[in-house]
């Protein structure tokens, strides 16, 4: 059972990691001007991309604590 944790913690850190370089490219493009951030300006994207971050705070704590429990 031990095992089967430090692998979903591992898998779960990957993907938090791989989220993680999606985040700084986007924002890269948006910093460069690349990419027009004015269709999110709308209340429901803004509200998805906030709970989207929220997402993947909460996945980047638990994969976090897993992993410190090791």
């Amino acid at each position: 059972m031990r095992e089967y944790k430090l692998r979903f913690a591992v898998a779960l850190a990957g993907l938090i990691v791989f989220m993680g370089v999606i985040m700084v490219g986007v924002f890269a493009m948006v910093f460069f001007g690349f990419v027009d951030v004015s269709t999110l300006e709308t209340k429901g994207y803004r509200m998805l991309s906030l709970w989207a971050l929220l997402a993947i705070g909460v996945l980047d704590l638990v994969s976090g604590i897993m992993l410190r429990r090791r």
